[in-house]
């Protein structure tokens, strides 16, 4: 391993001198601090993390604790999107990522216990239950954390405005002529809160009520729970003339739920998903659906947990919205 006073004696100045130029300071001719950093890379030096620690008290490591429960891990697109934008921002900031579990050495801990063994900075905590008492007990340690659409009081969050989403796409089914519209929302968490608000909003401004039957849970991310609902909201007497799934991917079962009743997509009924991943916009005909910005969501995330390891002193907790926008596809029939 190159030291400091190797890259010393190649270039011909004091290990002190070489120590201060590696580390910014300002009292060295700027020429000279240039030539040795210059002479470093050459060397392909690299700081002593544990010394840098020591020295600064920031480890330069981040937590990232992310349970999908869908079990399709980083396959997930929407968070595998936030979590490659934040990994990109945390790695330009000279950080690196630890994922954090309940498991440590082999044996059964706690999340708190293991971001204090991996001596980490900060967490970032996406798709979890934000109920676990052990979620709780790290987001109100001396850790700081920014979650990604769930809000702590005095804790920052970066949120998807699903009120708006949920608004955006019902008001677009009213203005296409649609009064019967079927809802297939996920589980009761604070995301399906937000979009049922955004949901209801437009109704009641167009003056619309709908039947309880037309509003059915399913899961997010289950297409087998989206086809079951798809095939209870088909078989009401009087059905609905559209369909809104709880995201893009769901929407799968859906699809294959109305082909084996014969029903074609606009013609027999219309559909609309959510998150706009790629796969949505792929199928044919192409989904209309309400775009999360999942890019920009990691990389405000990152920037904020950031700002709480490196500004302790100014840095203000905030709830952050992150706005989306609707893509107009062709599963809405104009009626």
């Amino acid at each position: 391993m190159i030291t400091i006073k190797d890259i010393s004696e190649r270039c011909g100045y004091s290990p002190a001198t070489v120590s201060k130029a590696l580390n910014g300071y300002g009292d060295i001719n700027k020429v000279t601090a240039e030539n040795i950093r210059k002479i470093a890379a050459e060397m392909h030096y690299l700081p002593n993390a544990a010394a840098r620690q020591l020295k600064t008290n920031i480890s330069h490591n981040i937590g990232v604790l992310f349970i999908d429960e869908t079990h399709r891990g980083l396959t997930h697109e929407y968070f595998s999107s936030i979590l490659n934008s934040a990994k990109e921002e945390l790695e330009k900031a000279g950080y690196d990522i630890t994922f954090i579990s309940r498991t440590m050495t082999g044996t059964q801990g706690s999340y708190l216990r293991h971001a204090r063994y991996r001596k980490c900075d900060g967490i970032l905590i996406a798709s979890v239950d934000f109920t676990d008492p052990q979620v709780r007990e790290l987001v109100f340690s001396d850790i700081p954390t920014v979650t990604i659409d769930y809000t702590f009081d005095s804790h920052s969050s970066v949120l998807s405005d699903n009120i708006d989403g949920g608004y955006a796409l019902t008001k677009y089914l009213l203005d296409k002529g649609h009064r019967r519209i079927g809802l297939i929302h996920g589980e009761d968490t604070l995301v399906t809160k937000k979009r049922l608000n955004g949901f209801y909003r437009a109704l009641k401004q167009y003056g619309v009520n709908l039947p309880p039957e037309y509003v059915t849970e399913g899961a997010y991310h289950k297409p087998s729970d989206s086809a079951a609902a798809t095939a209870r909201l088909m078989n009401l007497p009087e059905p609905p003339t559209v369909i809104m799934y709880p995201d893009d991917f769901s929407y799968l079962g859906g699809i294959a739920q109305l082909e084996r009743m014969g029903l074609s997509i606009p013609n027999d009924v219309s559909v609309t998903g959510y998150d706009g991943i790629l796969l949505s916009q792929s199928l044919r005909p192409k989904l209309t659906t309400y775009y999360q910005d999942a890019d920009r969501i990691g990389r405000v995330s990152a920037g904020k947990l950031i700002e709480e390891i490196e500004e302790k002193a100014t840095c203000v907790p905030e709830q952050i919205n992150v706005s989306g926008h609707l893509i107009e596809g062709q599963t809405v029939r104009n009626l």
